[in-house]
C-alpha cells in the first residue's frame, strides 16, 4: 500500500443482530443509540476523519430502516450501499461490494463497535508492511482466538490453541488483492484468511491493547458499551432533551433515556437503559423492585423498550476493576479511585489514594469535623491509614448536577437549590474557634498566595495550554491579578468548601444531600462557594431565581450568625470572588482535559467563558489589562 493512496472504507452493517433480540425485532442493530446517536453514527464519525474515496455500507436485515437513517444523515452522499437479497456473510459482503473495494486497499470497520483505535497509527502500520492485510487486535479473554508468531503474524484461529492468544476488533487494513480468495455468495471471511495464508500472505496485526473497544452483539455488551460512552463523557446520567415527564424520576447509578421517551408515573432507576419511544406507564408487577412500601417502583439493571423489559447482569455491564470485585464509579477530575462495594450486606464506597496523597488525611480529619458540626457529608466507616484507605456511606450516583439533566418543574429547582444553600449557610456559620479541633483545617487559609496562585494557574493552563495565547505586557497584568487577590484577601473569612459546585452535591432518592470532594476545604470568603454554586459552568441557572437565591441564602447566614453577618459587604465583594473563582475553573479545564487526558472537560469552557465575560463586564474597570485578554476569547 503506497502511503499517499486513499482508501474506500467499508461497514457491514446487514446483520440480523440475533443476540439483541427482542431489542433487534424492532430496530436494526446499526440504528440502535448509544446517548443520542445510532451506533453506526458513532462509526461513521470516526472514519468520516480519515482522508478516503467512498464508504460502503452493506444492508439486508431492516435495510429499508437503515437506507432511510443514512437518506436523512450528513453522510449520505459520501456512503454507497451494497443490497443484499440474502445474508452473504462477512466475506460475501465484501465480495459483492468488489467493483468499489477493488480500486485499491480499504478499511474495514464493524458496525457494531464502539472504540478509540488510532485508525490513522492501523493505516500507517500496515502501509509500511508488506501485509496482504492488517487486523487491529487486542487482549480480550474473552475472544482471544488469534494465534500468531512471534512477529505477530496471523497463524490460524483456534481459541483452544496453547499458542499466543488474541482478539480481532473487527477493524482490518486489506490491500484488493484479498478479494480474489473470496468466493462468491455467501461465505465467512475469516476462512478466507486461512485461504492467503496457505497461498504464501502474510496477515499482520497492530496490538492496540489498552485502547477503549467495546461491541455491541449482546445485551449485556450493549449496556456495558453505553454506561462505559457514558463514563467516558463523564457523566452518570443521559436524558435525551425530548423525553417529557421526567421530573418525578429519581436515579440510582447509571442511567439512559434515549430521545421521545414519556414517563406517566415517578420511578426510581438504577442501571437502566430507556430506549427511545417507550413510555413508562403501567409497570409490570415481575418488574417491579421496591426496597420501600413508600418508594415509587424500582427498575434496576434492565434495558426497557416499547414492549419489553431485559433485565441485565450487573457483573457483566460494569467494569468489576475494584476490590471484592467493587466497580469503579467517579468522573470527576481527582487521581483517588472509588470503588462501590459490599459489605456488611449493604452498599459502601471505599477510597483508594495513591501513596503519595497529601489530602487523604485531611480528608479522614475534615470528615469527622462536619459531621460534628452537622454538614452532611458521607459518614466515615472505617480507615486504614497505612494503605491510604478509607470506607464511606454510599452517597449514590445522582449529583445536583445530573439531577438537573432533567427538565424539571422551577419550583423544584428553586428548592432544591435553597437546600444546597442551606448546607453552604451551615458551613460558613462554624465559629472560626471551633476550628481549633481540627488542626489540618486550621492551617488552611485562603489567603493573598492562594489567590494568584489560582490566577497563575489560569494563565498556565488556559491562556497558554488551551488558548494559546501569549501575554504581551505580562507584568501589567501580575500587578492587576495581584489586586484582586488582595481584594479577595480581605474579605471576612469562614470555613469554605472551596469546591462548592453542582457535581459536588449528591442526592440520594430520599432526596437528602450528601457533599463530597471536601478535602481542598479552607478559611477564606463565603462568596466564593456561593460563586462556585449560583455561578457555576456545570449548570446555568436563570438570572431571577439566581437573585432570589442569593437573598435567601443572605437571610438563612442573618439567622444562623445574627449580627456576624455583613450582608452589604458580602454583595459587593462577591464579583471578586466570581472573578477568582472562573479562572480557577478555566484553568482546571485546561489542565484536566490537556494534561490528564479528560477530555470531557473541555465542554464546560464555553459556559466557563461566557460567565467570566459577565464578570468582568461589571469590573472591567478596575483590571483593563485583564479585561482586554478576556475580550480577546
Amino acid at each position: 500500500m503506497s502511503s499517499n493512496q486513499l482508501l474506500n472504507i467499508f461497514i457491514p452493517a446487514a446483520g440480523r443482530g440475533e443476540r439483541l433480540r427482542p431489542i433487534t425485532d424492532h430496530i436494526p442493530k446499526p440504528l440502535i443509540t448509544v446517548l443520542g446517536k445510532p451506533v453506526l453514527q458513532h462509526v461513521l464519525e470516526r472514519v468520516s476523519a480519515l482522508s478516503f474515496n467512498k464508504i460502503g455500507i452493506n444492508v439486508h436485515y431492516k435495510g429499508e430502516d437503515i437506507s432511510c437513517w443514512i437518506a436523512q444523515s450528513p453522510f449520505k452522499d459520501k456512503i454507497d450501499l451494497f443490497r443484499e437479497n440474502k445474508e452473504l456473510g462477512t466475506g460475501g459482503a465484501l465480495k459483492n461490494a468488489e467493483g468499489m473495494l477493488e480500486q485499491g486497499p480499504f478499511l474495514v470497520h464493524n458496525s457494531d463497535v464502539l472504540s478509540n483505535i488510532d485508525l490513522d497509527r492501523l493505516i500507517k502500520h500496515h502501509s509500511e508492511s508488506s501485509h496482504l492485510i492488517t487486523l487491529a487486535v487486542h487482549d480480550f479473554s474473552r475472544f482471544n482466538s488469534l494465534v500468531l508468531d512471534t512477529n505477530g503474524c496471523l497463524i490460524k484461529v483456534d481459541r483452544n490453541s496453547s499458542g499466543r492468544l488474541l482478539a480481532f476488533t473487527g477493524v482490518a487494513v486489506y490491500e484488493s488483492e484479498f478479494l480474489t480468495y473470496l468466493p462468491d455468495g455467501a461465505s465467512s471471511v475469516v476462512d478466507s484468511w486461512i485461504t492467503a495464508i496457505n497461498h504464501g500472505h502474510r496477515i499482520g496485526t497492530l496490538d492496540i491493547t489498552g485502547s477503549f473497544w467495546s461491541d455491541i452483539g449482546t445485551v449485556e455488551s450493549y449496556a456495558a458499551s453505553v454506561f462505559n460512552t457514558l463514563r467516558d463523557e463523564g457523566e452518570t446520567v443521559y436524558i435525551h432533551p425530548t423525553v417529557k415527564g421526567c421530573s418525578d424520576i429519581k436515579y440510582k447509578r447509571n442511567v439512559v433515556i434515549e430521545e421521545q421517551c414519556a414517563f406517566s408515573i415517578p420511578v426510581t432507576l438504577h442501571n437502566c437503559i430507556i430506549l427511545a419511544g417507550t413510555r413508562v406507564g403501567v409497570i409490570p408487577e415481575a418488574d417491579r423492585r421496591s426496597v420501600d412500601p413508600a418508594e415509587a417502583p424500582f427498575l434496576t439493571n434492565c434495558i426497557i423498550g416499547p414492549d419489553f423489559t431485559v433485565h441485565l447482569d450487573n457483573t457483566e455491564i460494569h467494569q468489576m476493576s475494584g476490590p471484592d470485585k467493587g466497580i469503579l464509579i467517579g468522573t470527576g477530575g481527582s487521581d483517588r479511585k472509588y470503588f462501590r462495594i459490599r459489605k456488611n450486606n449493604k452498599s459502601v464506597v471505599l477510597l483508594k489514594s495513591r501513596k503519595d496523597d497529601p489530602d487523604f488525611m485531611r480528608h479522614i480529619e475534615y470528615t469527622k469535623f462536619f459531621r460534628r458540626n452537622d454538614i452532611p457529608v458521607p459518614e466515615l466507616e472505617s480507615w486504614d491509614p497505612d494503605q491510604l484507605q478509607a470506607v464511606f456511606e454510599d452517597a449514590g450516583d445522582m449529583s445536583l448536577y445530573s439531577y438537573l439533566r432533567c427538565r424539571r418543574h422551577k419550583k423544584d429547582i428553586e428548592g432544591m437549590y435553597k437546600k444546597v444553600l442551606d448546607v453552604a449557610a451551615g458551613i460558613h456559620s462554624i465559629k472560626i474557634e471551633q476550628v481549633k479541633e481540627c488542626p489540618l483545617l486550621e492551617e488552611r487559609i485562603f489567603d493573598f498566595d492562594y489567590f494568584r496562585w489560582e490566577t497563575d494557574y489560569f494563565l498556565s493552563q488556559f491562556i497558554a495550554g488551551i488558548k494559546n495565547i501569549s501575554v504581551n505586557d505580562i507584568d501589567t497584568l501580575k500587578k492587576e491579578l495581584d489586586l484582586l487577590a488582595g481584594q479577595t484577601d480581605v474579605i471576612p473569612k469562614t470555613v469554605m468548601h472551596r469546591d462548592f459546585q453542582s457535581q459536588n452535591i449528591m442526592i440520594n432518592t430520599d432526596m437528602d444531600l450528601r457533599v463530597i470532594d471536601f478535602q481542598g476545604a479552607r478559611i477564606g470568603p463565603p462568596a466564593y462557594d456561593i460563586a462556585s454554586i449560583l455561578w457555576d459552568p456545570y449548570y446555568r441557572l436563570d438570572d431571577r431565581m439566581r437573585d432570589t437565591l442569593l437573598d435567601y441564602y443572605i437571610a438563612e447566614m442573618k439567622t444562623s450568625t445574627g449580627s456576624g453577618f455583613d450582608a452589604r459587604n458580602f454583595s459587593n465583594t462577591l464579583i471578586y470572588c466570581r472573578l477568582q473563582r472562573h479562572m480557577q475553573a478555566l484553568g482546571a479545564y485546561g489542565y484536566l482535559s490537556r494534561i490528564k487526558g479528560k477530555k470531557y472537560f473541555q465542554k464546560y469552557i464555553p459556559e466557563g467563558i461566557r460567565l467570566l465575560k459577565e464578570d468582568i463586564a461589571i469590573s472591567g474597570d478596575y483590571y483593563p489589562s485583564l479585561n482586554g485578554l478576556i475580550a480577546g476569547f
